[in-house]
C-alpha cells in the first residue's frame, strides 16, 4: 500500500495555507488532549493553546499519515474548520480504530477525525458532529471476483471467510447477518488477508477500498460495486462524523456552525475533499442528521 502509518509517531511539521489566511500544521505526536483550566469550556483552552489533538486510525482516505505528514479528507476538514476557530494547529495521535472512542475518553486526544460511522452505541458513549460523509459498502476480492460477491448478504450466503475492520460499521453488519469475520487492525491488514489467501473478501467502506486499490494497481484484488447493506430488510444508510467528548458542547457547536458553511456548499464541499476521491455522492443528506441516526 502507498500509505501506510507509521508506528512511530513523526516529528515533522508540515505547514499549509488554508483560505488563504489561517497557517494550519498538521503532524503526528505523543501528547495528550488539550485539558481546560478550571471554569474554562474546552473550546477556548484549545484557542490558547494553539493546537487540537485528533485520533486517527490510519485509513485512507479519511486520515492517515503521508510521508511523515498527516493528511487526509477529515484532516483537511479539520484543518479548515479550525484554523476558523483559531486552533492553528492540528496533530494526531493514531489508534487502532476499535480504541478511538476509549482513547478519547481517556483524554489521549481532543477528537476523533476518522470519518467514524454515527451508530447509536457509539452516541451513548461520545457525542457526534453533523454528517461529514454519506457512506455506501464496497468488498474487496481477489482479481476476477471468482465467487460473484455483490453484497453483505452474498457473502453471507458463499460461506467464504470474511475480513473486517475491529470497530468499523462493516463487522456490526457481519454479526447481525450471522457471519463470521476475521478482525484486522487496519485497512491495508484486511488487503494483506485477502492476497495472502486468509480470507476471501474484505468489507469496508467503498471510498476506502477504492483508494487502495488506485494505489496499489499491482495488488491482484479487484473491488465490487458500492452498495448500501440490509440487514433485516431495512437499508442501513450511514453517515460518518468527527467525535467529541460529551461535555464538549461550545467545542462541538462551534465545529457545527462552520462545517454547515461547507457541507452546504457542494463546490466548497469538494474544493476540501475531492482532492482524496470523494465526490457529490459522499455529500452528507441534510435529512440524515446525527440525531436520527443516533436513534437507529
Amino acid at each position: 500500500m502507498a500509505h501506510t502509518v507509521l508506528n512511530n509517531f513523526s516529528t515533522r511539521r508540515i505547514v499549509t495555507v488554508i483560505g488563504g489566511a489561517a497557517l494550519v500544521a498538521a503532524s503526528f505526536t505523543a501528547c495528550t488532549s488539550t485539558t481546560p483550566a478550571d471554569g474554562e469550556d474546552r473550546l477556548q483552552s484549545l484557542r490558547d493553546a494553539g493546537t487540537i489533538t485528533v485520533g486517527v486510525a490510519g485509513e485512507a482516505p479519511y486520515s492517515f499519515e503521508e510521508n511523515g505528514e498527516l493528511t487526509g479528507a477529515t484532516i483537511a476538514l479539520h484543518k479548515r474548520i479550525f484554523g476558523n476557530l483559531g486552533i492553528d494547529t492540528v496533530e494526531g495521535v493514531n489508534a487502532d480504530f476499535g480504541a478511538l472512542i476509549p482513547g478519547l475518553q481517556a483524554n489521549r486526544f481532543d477528537v476523533v477525525s476518522a470519518g467514524m460511522s454515527i451508530l447509536p452505541q457509539r452516541c451513548e458513549q461520545a457525542a457526534f458532529g453533523d454528517p461529514e460523509f454519506n457512506y455506501t459498502t464496497a468488498l474487496m476480492v481477489p482479481a476476477g471476483n471468482p465467487a460473484g460477491l455483490t453484497d453483505m448478504q452474498s457473502v453471507a450466503d458463499s460461506g467464504l471467510r470474511l475480513a473486517t475492520m475491529t470497530g468499523a460499521i462493516e463487522s456490526d453488519y457481519a454479526q447481525a447477518l450471522g457471519i463470521s469475520s476475521t478482525q484486522v487492525a487496519a485497512p491495508q491488514d484486511g488487503m494483506d488477508a485477502v492476497t495472502s489467501g486468509r480470507a476471501d473478501v474484505f468489507a469496508l467502506t467503498a471510498i476506502s477500498l477504492n483508494w487502495m486499490k488506485t494505489n496499489n494497481p499491482d495488488a491482484p484484488v479487484d473491488v465490487t460495486e458500492s452498495f448500501v447493506a440490509t440487514i433485516d430488510g431495512e437499508p442501513q444508510v450511514g453517515a460518518g462524523a468527527t467525535v467529541f467528548r460529551t461535555d464538549d458542547t461550545e467545542l462541538l457547536a462551534a465545529y457545527n456552525e462552520e462545517l454547515a458553511k461547507i457541507t452546504s456548499d457542494v463546490d466548497e464541499y469538494l474544493s476540501v475533499v475531492g482532492e482524496f476521491g470523494f465526490t457529490a455522492e459522499e455529500l452528507p443528506d441534510p435529512s440524515l442528521t446525527t440525531a436520527i441516526l443516533c436513534e437507529g
